[in-house]
Parts: C-alpha cells; sequence; structure tokens
C-alpha cells in the first residue's frame, strides 16, 4: 500500500535527509551559474538562505560570496549539521545557521540584500513567499528562488493530480513568470 509523503512521521524524513547533502533539487554547479546573475554583492552584504536544510548551497553561496550568510530552517538537527559543515569550511561564524520559520522571520524590515531558496519556498507558497519576503530586502536586494513548477503542459493525470494536491499552486513556468509582472519582481532569468 502506498502512503502519501505527508503521513509519514516527518521525524524519519528529516533523518533520512540529514544524510544527503542537499534536501532538494540541485547542485553546486546550478546554485554558482544561478548566483552569477546577482550583482553588488559586497563583504557588508547580508544574504538569507530560507529553508536551507544541512546548507550544502548556502555553504557554496559562503564559499562564492563574502557577505554574512545565515541559513534559516525549522528543524534543529539540519541547523546542527550545517553549523559543524560551516565550521568545518572555517566559515563560521560569517556562515551561520539558525532555527527559524520562513514564515516568521527573524530579520529586521529592508535589511537583507540577497534572499536565496532552493527548492523551499513552496512550503508558504510562489506568492505569499515573495509577497512577504519582499520586506525584508533593502532597495536594490535580490530574490532567488527555485519553484516546483510544471515543464509541459501534458502530464499523466496521476502525477497532475498528486501534485494538484500537494500544491495547487504549481503551474508552468510561462505563467509563473506572467504572474511576477505585477508584483514589483521582474526575474533577470530563468534556469
Amino acid at each position: 500500500m502506498l502512503f502519501p509523503i505527508h503521513e509519514f512521521d516527518f521525524a524519519l524524513i528529516c533523518e533520512y535527509f540529514s544524510y544527503l547533502d542537499r534536501q532538494g533539487p540541485g547542485s553546486e554547479a546550478v546554485t554558482i551559474k544561478a548566483l552569477s546573475f546577482i550583482d553588488n554583492l559586497t563583504p557588508q552584504s547580508v544574504i538569507v538562505d530560507l529553508g536551507c536544510g544541512t546548507g550544502g548551497q548556502t555553504l557554496t553561496l559562503g564559499m562564492n560570496t563574502f557577505g554574512q550568510i545565515t541559513g534559516l530552517d525549522l528543524y534543529p538537527e539540519f541547523i546542527e549539521i550545517f553549523n559543524r559543515n560551516s565550521s568545518r569550511l572555517n566559515l563560521l561564524p560569517r556562515v551561520k545557521g539558525v532555527v527559524g520559520s520562513m514564515d516568521n522571520l527573524p530579520f529586521e524590515k529592508e535589511s537583507i540584500d540577497l534572499i536565496w531558496s532552493e527548492g523551499a519556498i513552496y512550503n508558504i507558497g510562489f506568492e505569499r513567499g515573495l509577497r512577504e519576503w519582499s520586506q525584508y530586502l533593502r532597495q536594490s536586494g535580490y530574490v532567488a528562488v527555485t519553484e516546483v513548477s510544471w515543464l509541459t503542459n501534458d502530464r499523466p493525470k496521476e502525477i497532475e493530480d498528486f501534485w494538484m494536491e500537494q500544491y495547487p499552486e504549481i503551474d508552468t513556468i510561462a505563467k509563473k513568470v506572467s504572474q511576477l509582472a505585477g508584483t514589483g519582481f521582474l526575474p533577470a532569468t530563468f534556469l
């Protein structure tokens, strides 16, 4: 018998994912490529990775930028691993993980230069995330996220039904871009 993921003990899922370098899609090369589209970062820049997990992509940011980086995740076990790895790479205290929720940010308004979120914004929803997080950005700040998206208009019914139940906000990239048109977020590029 198959069980939807939301019926599993979440602690078991976290334990499983804690052994992986990343808790979502992507790679070091993809993170570096996406980072190459961001300019004006300095050693004084404030960078936040929301839903950082154990910090795979956050540590990549730390090795390829000079700003102060905070990784935020809801699960203390992930943050423990994150901070151990940051220390091992000699990135502490410039790159540190803290326990917190992406829907209740512990930062001052208009204090962040770059909000990063690989594979995690869906936890609160794409539109909500962009709307709420934008108030924390400085005037010239950036938001860099990956979003669950359909790559085609045709897909198996079972897969579409599953995703529509789990994340009704899922859509094609073209529709997500058109949604951004009225928000003030104009994407520089989509990978």
